[in-house]
């Protein structure tokens, strides 16, 4: 996959760099402005006309600047939801990673999770099917679980929890389990995006989960499954609390709860 990371400053660098550091492959774009170009970096003197010049090189357009300058420069080349790549914006401090042009047909949705899991922002996607989805799956496993097992495990406490998967907008667990191959393939055969919560979110949150002795030793976390679910959305609240399923530890959380 070709991805071109671009930016106008040097605040912009430092975060595309942090993205860049996981995919070495993606190409980078700097403005001429910024001092202290990595070598292989590639300069620029204005937005538009670059954004013209490599539009459809790529797969992925990726933005370290503000939402309407991107726009502005998308505007005169934009063609077709088929034909258009992805392109993703993220502000200068990585809070937040938006999916901003072809979410579904040109995999800006799961581009924007996949940076938003590596640099700990926060997804921002729009799309319309995604918006009606509200339910979170947490999930806190050991080490070499089947996916299928997870599978399983989500498939009880979704029953249990009253929930159809039709209504999971996305899986949830902790960073110390991004690279957990069970865990990506149940992703990948439920067709459900795995939100990444950073460890250091989980223990720094105000909100009220149940505790874990266990995984406390473990992991030095105070748990993770429960966690995971309320922090991977917006005002959630837990609908079925962190249970043990097939040996899989499963929460199940509810959004837009305003109680």
């Amino acid at each position: 996959m070709k991805t071109a990371l671009i930016t106008l400053s040097a605040e912009g660098l430092a975060l595309l760099q942090r993205i860049r550091s996981h995919e070495p492959e993606a190409d980078l774009y700097v403005h001429q402005s910024v001092p202290d170009l990595p070598d292989d970096a590639r300069s620029f003197s204005a937005i538009i006309p670059l954004t013209a010049e490599i539009f459809h090189c790529y797969q992925e357009l990726v933005y370290a600047a503000p939402a309407g300058v991107v726009v502005r420069a998308l505007a005169p080349v934009l063609q077709h939801k088929l034909s258009d790549p992805a392109v993703v914006v993220t502000d200068l401090h990585g809070r937040w990673m938006i999916s901003l042009l072809s979410g579904h047909e040109g995999g800006a949705n799961e581009c924007t999770l996949r940076l938003a899991n590596l640099i700990g922002a926060e997804p921002v996607i729009t799309t319309s099917s995604e918006a009606l989805k509200q339910v979170i799956v947490g999930i806190g496993c050991r080490r070499g679980t089947a996916a299928e097992r997870i599978v399983a495990a989500i498939t009880e406490g979704l029953h249990l929890a009253g929930c159809q998967i039709e209504q999971v907008r996305l899986l949830a667990s902790v960073d110390l389990k991004a690279d957990e191959v069970g865990l990506l393939g149940a992703s990948s055969l439920l067709g459900i995006p795995l939100r990444i919560i950073p460890s250091t979110e989980i223990r720094q949150t105000a909100r009220r989960f149940g505790h874990s002795d266990f995984v406390q030793t473990k992991v030095r976390l105070p748990a993770v499954a429960e966690p995971a679910a309320l922090l991977a959305g917006r005002r959630t609240q837990l609908l079925l609390p962190k249970t043990i399923l097939q040996g899989v530890t499963i929460a199940v959380a509810q959004e837009n709860c305003l109680s």
